[in-house]
């Protein structure tokens, strides 16, 4: 039995894993639907046949900060559902250098591909919130065999001044040593490099032109797009230009009321929206 299949048919609760790649070892969790016992067969058995959710988590997160999210999304979609710290977050290992304008499509290229071959998943369902919404759009784009389909929750598909004007003022608010220690229980040491390579990346002359625009028609799977309308980090131009450009069937799904971060502030309805939306998914 293949690792992959391991986690999709006899897993009740979180798996730790790591993963071998040319920046370092990436720690991943993967989380089963975690059913009653008395449905376990027939629904693992449901599960192993669907292709796993893989979560890439934005520019300070890491698995931790997912909280319960991965968990209720496993049991309202009866999916497996795999996050992973990217090389220089969390618990993988750590980084020293800057990271290039390209380091989204990178992202795609080259970890990602890691993470599904040493977990054997031959296709699967990518999840991306914030920036890690840019890097599930270029899995997508990247690997059409390989993604069944594609979730974004608060993406941005370029540079736009409100996304900079937010980490601007982040940028000030992590002066604050209470601030700066909170976000370093989940990073360790590696703290200053996430901020950095968060904040000089974004705001960096190389990256002004970055964009999502020749990328996101060559998406064919059928898309979501999540998005509050609070948001704090990009306006509804996002998730409408997503809905609009990609190739496949796809729709913008505004949150009333909903800022940055929705799987935090409604994990039951952003679940619940995420399940509805793979229901007619094959795979």
């Amino acid at each position: 039995m293949s690792e992959t299949q391991a986690i999709t048919q006899d897993q009740q609760g979180p798996k730790d894993h790591w993963i071998e790649t040319q920046k370092g070892r990436l720690f991943a969790r993967s989380w089963g639907p975690d059913v009653p016992q008395g449905a376990a067969s027939a629904m693992s058995e449901a599960a192993a046949r669907r292709a796993p959710i893989i979560l890439l988590h934005d520019s300070l997160g890491c698995v931790a900060l997912w909280g319960a999210f991965p968990q209720t999304l496993a049991r309202a979609t009866n999916r497996c559902v795999i996050a992973y710290d990217r090389a220089g977050f969390g618990a993988s290992g750590a980084r020293t250098d800057r990271l290039t304008a390209s380091f989204v499509r990178d992202e795609a290229r080259h970890d990602v591909p890691a993470l599904c071959n040493q977990l054997g998943i031959d296709r699967f369902v990518a999840f991306g919130h914030s920036v890690g919404g840019g890097m599930a759009i270029e899995c997508a784009a990247q690997h059409p065999q390989r993604c069944a389909a594609l979730v974004t929750e608060a993406a941005q598909t370029f540079a736009e001044d409100r996304t900079l004007a937010g980490i601007r003022a982040a940028r000030e608010q992590f002066r604050d040593p209470a601030q700066f220690a909170r976000l370093a229980r989940y990073h360790g040491e590696k703290t200053q490099w996430v901020l950095d390579a968060w904040i000089e990346t974004w705001l960096s002359p190389e990256f002004a032109d970055w964009s999502l625009d020749t990328v996101l028609p060559r998406v064919q799977c059928a898309t979501l797009a999540i998005h509050g309308s609070l948001d704090e980090y990009g306006t509804r131009v996002h998730p409408e230009t997503i809905a609009a450009r990609v190739s496949g069937p796809a729709r913008a799904a505004i949150m009333d009321g909903v800022r940055h971060v929705p799987h935090r502030e409604q994990e039951a309805q952003v679940a619940a929206m995420v399940a509805e939306f793979l229901q007619g998914i094959a795979g």
